[in-house]
């Protein structure tokens, strides 16, 4: 399971990049092409320094990358870590539903006893 194959840590990066509704949206708007951070900082009502640090986090669970384009950091998507995310939740949802078929199943089982 693809649970397993995440350590803890790595798993709890990826929920607290994409936790974070500004985080997402970085997301999104780098899905559909590679920014700047100070083009990104020009879309929200907040400090360039308070953009970077969502683009830091977003870059330590390995979601996005930077790298430098003259005096400019570029930030591109790393979509393989999306396709983890999907997975892991994926993962989780299929766990949750063989529970709930397997409650269902208890539930019939003391209905016909």
């Amino acid at each position: 399971m693809v649970v397993d194959e995440l350590s803890g840590a790595e798993v709890d990066r990826l929920f607290q990049a994409f936790a974070d509704r500004t985080r997402r949206d970085i997301v999104a708007k780098v899905t559909v092409g590679e920014q700047s951070v100070s083009e990104l900082a020009s879309h929200y009502a907040m400090s360039f320094a308070a953009v970077q640090k969502h683009v830091a986090v977003l870059e330590r669970a390995a979601v996005v990358t930077k790298h430098k384009r003259g005096r400019e950091q570029i930030v591109r998507v790393q979509l393989d870590a999306i396709t983890r995310a999907r997975t892991l939740l994926d993962a989780y949802g299929q766990m949750w539903r063989h529970r709930v078929d397997r409650i269902d199943d208890i539930l019939d089982e003391d209905k016909k006893g």
